[in-house]
């Protein structure tokens, strides 16, 4: 029997309609504050009211909890299921800039849209407790809790290497970076110094790390976040600078290393380009040099830079430092596979053990060290074709005469995690270094050198520093400003507002 159209049966719009206004009217998704139900809290990342209209890709994303919250009222619990907008930050204030338009005027019509898409699906929102948080009633309280991490030591500002989108003319956190492009316009995405705002969260890598297991997500999802994280055991250890810098700049190089007994084995140091330390430490004739390499791999990104396939590259610096197990100078180099942003910036380079750094000093002639030897294997670093990483005994050392280092003492030790621990405790008896925990995780970049954001409420007092605003002032208010479009130099547009910039300390006054 053919199918009737059942448009001429029943008038969905009609109904939807209906339905939606009896629901609107009865409140019936309003969460009661004195209800004596259980409660349950249900909440979607809000939208950015960055485009014309909701997609469905939005759906996709709002169905499966809207039907979860449903589900909770039905089993009888007071559900709070708010709906709001993310109406500041990058992606509404680039739909401005595209439209011409300015931000405060676009935001609330944008906003009024998806409302009025949400409401069509039918989406059980409670209406009553819509948030906007471009809104100074809304962003008085993130001012409060930016000022709350402030006061507990979890919000600082620094100058740091910072990944910047040239095309966003602003700087990108960690996470906002996918395979070394921006994660808004995908734009390979530069290094730039500027001082920034971070919030610590590496003071809380290891709870982050042991609360995993107390969540129910799926094993591969939370092996990820592990690897983001990324935890490693080792040691820091100190190498002296051979020869000692003038001023007040630090004469020791500090390394982060998983495996500290291969210390022996080091025969050269490699820095991040953008190791604060280069441009102290770099002989004038090798100054050129180094600085143009400086500039070609700043101008790579950090995917391409840590490529296992990539050719390695790298310039001396004319400098050397001490090894502090062996007595020995060593030069020191620069090479672009070595990442500010892990660790300490600098590695201590293992030849024998250790195939990238192996492939380095064959390619510029730098000498092998073997640690470990294998019974039957090479002698010599000379006789080897590749690193040896795992297996094999130590050997014996004799320091350098005339060096203040002592005897090692592990002659005949394995290869083995033993072997590590103990070398650890040798070296902080010895005070040549001692064992530490580092993470790959960095604290989060929340700053932002754009104009359609929360500002941020510190004052930068000539006299006493930085200083926050008291909590009696807040909201410091965004003002309006006729030009808001980037400036590209890494001020945020706020800098040309002089009633904005110039105000009162509330310390020194």
């Amino acid at each position: 029997m053919p199918m009737s159209h059942t448009d001429d049966r029943f008038d969905f719009r009609a109904i939807e309609a209906k339905w939606q206004q009896r629901w609107e009217a009865a409140e019936l998704f309003r969460a009661d504050d004195a209800s004596p139900k259980p409660k349950f809290y249900g909440l979607e990342m809000f939208p950015y009211p960055s485009g014309a209209g909701l997609s469905v890709g939005h759906i996709k994303n709002y169905a499966p909890t809207d039907a979860f919250c449903r589900y909770k009222a039905m089993q009888g619990y007071n559900v709070l299921h708010p709906m709001g907008w993310d109406a500041f930050g990058q992606p509404a204030e680039n739909e401005a800039i595209r439209r011409g338009r300015n931000p405060r005027d676009m935001v609330p019509e944008y906003a009024a849209n998806y409302r009025r898409t949400l409401k069509r699906v039918g989406c059980a929102y409670d209406w009553s407790r819509e948030i906007n948080s471009s809104l100074p009633e809304y962003y008085r309280w993130t001012q409060w809790m930016f000022l709350l991490l402030y006061r507990r030591g979890l919000a600082y500002r620094a100058q740091g290497l910072i990944n910047w989108c040239p095309s966003c003319k602003t700087g990108l956190a960690n996470e906002e970076v996918k395979e070394g492009r921006c994660w808004r316009c995908d734009t390979p995405v530069e290094k730039r110094s500027l001082p920034q705002w971070y919030f610590k969260i590496t003071a809380y890598a290891e709870r982050l790390l042991e609360d995993l297991n107390k969540i129910d997500w799926p094993a591969g999802l939370k092996e990820m976040q592990r690897d983001w994280i990324g935890r490693s055991e080792g040691a820091e250890i100190v190498f002296p600078l051979a020869q000692p810098l003038s001023g007040d700049e630090a004469s020791v190089l500090r390394v982060f290393t998983t495996r500290p007994d291969t210390l022996w084995g080091a025969t050269f140091m490699v820095l991040a380009p953008e190791h604060p330390l280069v441009p102290h430490l770099t002989a004038p004739d090798r100054r050129a040099e180094v600085d143009a390499y400086t500039r070609r791999a700043q101008a790579a990104t950090e995917i391409e830079r840590m490529s296992t396939e990539r050719a390695k590259t790298g310039v001396f610096t004319g400098a050397y430092a001490i090894n502090p197990v062996t007595g020995a100078q060593i030069p020191i180099w620069i090479a672009d596979y070595v990442l500010m942003g892990y660790g300490t910036g600098a590695i201590m380079a293992v030849p024998a053990h250790d195939q990238r750094d192996f492939e380095f000093a064959r390619k510029y002639g730098l000498p092998v060290e073997l640690v470990y030897q294998m019974e039957g294997g090479p002698s010599t670093g000379d006789e080897m074709t590749s690193a040896l990483p795992e297996g094999g005994v130590m050997r014996a050392f004799t320091p350098v005469p005339g060096s203040q280092v002592p005897p090692s003492p592990f002659a005949g030790r394995a290869n083995d995690q033993s072997t590590i621990r103990d070398v650890i405790r040798w070296m902080e008896d010895h005070g040549i270094g001692k064992g530490t925990v580092t993470y790959r995780l960095r604290d989060w970049l929340i700053s932002r050198q754009r104009y359609w954001g929360a500002p941020i409420p510190m004052i930068h007092c000539p006299s006493c520093g930085t200083v926050p605003v008291p909590e009696k002032d807040l909201p410091v208010l965004l003002p309006d400003v006729e030009s808001y479009a980037p400036t590209g130099t890494g001020a945020s547009p706020l800098a040309n507002i002089p009633e904005f910039v110039h105000t009162r300390c509330p310390v020194c006054g």
